[in-house]
């Protein structure tokens, strides 16, 4: 039997294998089998070095996205410049690393752009400093956005959103996270805001916040969908890219390298969806017991 799955750590609750096994059931894909394997970084070079013949390929999310670049036989160039790597797909004995982060950004981006009326961005401000603010680098790239600001607490360390601005040739200037004022003041001269932060962190931006209705906001938070930014911006009648479609676009361009075949976001997303109302109906259940 085929299998794919998805590593890092924790991994119980990842959607992964609600889209990948969309993705297969609508394709015609039968006789593969999706798995959520815990790995963390210590654990990861033996997996890794465990992969059987069987494997059809890896989604990679945290902490094992960087980590995991020393481990494979090659490795894509965006990828190399993004410094990190989200897919891993086993061809004639060699593991090669991707980032299909890139253009799940990109396109919710695009998508949300399209159904509001809005022109592309150009001009962005990424609040966050590590894997995945690099990969939106990269993803502002397609809109010809070479300059951009960050916010954050840090900017140094390994995988840091520096160095791959470097290996991208973006230019960025650095904002800290601290001088909240600065980070609103940023925020209101851009025509995109993306969150990579974590689920609440940048709850204190928000209420600092009035977007205009051509302003768009990419939060990749996307359980709870509800995040203080994501209530600003619709408040506002701004636009929203969803946490969800750079989920399905992702997923769908993972699902392309490791099958073959083209899968239907549309099928994915529609089971995303479902999969998180009932998570919602268990929880409400749950709370009311």
């Amino acid at each position: 039997m085929t299998w794919a799955g998805v590593i890092g750590s924790p991994i119980d609750h990842s959607l992964s294998p609600v889209i990948h096994r969309a993705a297969w059931e609508a394709l015609g894909i039968s006789g593969w089998e999706y798995r959520r394997i815990e790995c963390d970084r210590e654990n990861l070079p033996a997996l890794i070095g465990g992969i059987d013949a069987q494997c059809g390929g890896l989604s990679v999310t945290m902490p094992c996205k960087q980590a995991v670049i020393p481990l494979l036989d090659a490795i894509d160039p965006l990828a190399s410049a993004v410094g990190a790597v989200n897919t891993v797909v086993p061809s004639a004995g060699v593991l090669a690393g991707f980032n299909t982060d890139v253009t799940g950004i990109a396109s919710a981006i695009r998508r949300a752009c399209a159904r509001s009326g809005v022109p592309h961005p150009a001009s962005a401000l990424v609040l966050g400093a590590r894997a995945t603010a690099s990969s939106a680098l990269a993803a502002l790239g397609e809109f010809g956005i070479t300059r951009t600001s960050v916010a954050a607490r840090r900017f140094a360390g390994p995988g840091s959103v520096i160095a791959a601005a470097s290996r991208l040739g973006v230019v960025i200037e650095q904002i800290p996270w601290a001088d909240m004022g600065a980070v609103a003041r940023a925020a209101a001269g851009v025509d995109l805001l993306i969150s990579t932060l974590p689920a609440g962190a940048a709850d204190p931006l928000a209420s600092l916040l009035a977007p205009t209705e051509r302003q768009v906001l990419l939060d990749v938070v996307y359980s709870p969908r509800e995040t203080a930014l994501h209530a600003a911006f619709e408040r506002s009648g701004a636009v929203v890219a969803e946490g969800t479609d750079m989920l399905v676009f992702q997923g769908a361009a993972q699902v392309q390298l490791m099958t073959g075949r083209s899968p239907d976001p549309d099928v994915m997303r529609d089971a995303l969806h479902e999969e998180l109302a009932r998570r919602a109906r268990e929880s409400r259940a749950g709370a009311r017991a």
